[in-house]
């Protein structure tokens, strides 16, 4: 049973940056794919980015390419979310997931994470 614990969230200014953390108690032989997934009072969750734990790819959701970025430090079993210039748009609960990987690949949809850690607040203000 893996388990997830996130930190690093808190309250910023628009413009400003976070960088959020995720531990993993362990990466078991069936985890392939490490995640950040956020969800905004109201809305549902949405995948915000993926990684590929053995082979490093990455994939982002299109409100982040290019704001965000997704890093692993697998010996530490930390998953990291750098997040820059962010705005309102970005506030929200942010969870750390882990799921198998799908014919070859990881898919940024939350179908497809088993375990999920029970997340970080992140407020932008304006």
């Amino acid at each position: 049973q893996v388990q997830l614990a996130e930190s690093g969230g808190g309250s910023v200014q628009a413009g400003g940056s976070l960088r959020l953390s995720c531990a993993a108690s362990e990466y078991t032989d069936s985890i392939h794919c490490m995640g950040w997934f956020r969800q905004a009072p109201g809305k549902e969750r949405e995948g915000v980015a993926i990684i590929n734990t053995r082979a490093g790819g990455t994939a982002y959701g299109y409100s982040v390419k290019g704001r965000f970025t997704i890093s692993q430090d697998n010996v530490k079993n930390m998953l990291y979310l750098q997040m820059n210039n962010l705005n309102s748009e970005d506030t929200a609960m942010y969870y750390c997931a882990a799921g198998s990987i799908v014919r070859s690949y990881c898919i940024l949809d939350q179908r497809y994470f088993g375990y999920w850690g029970q997340g970080t607040q992140v407020t932008v203000s304006a």
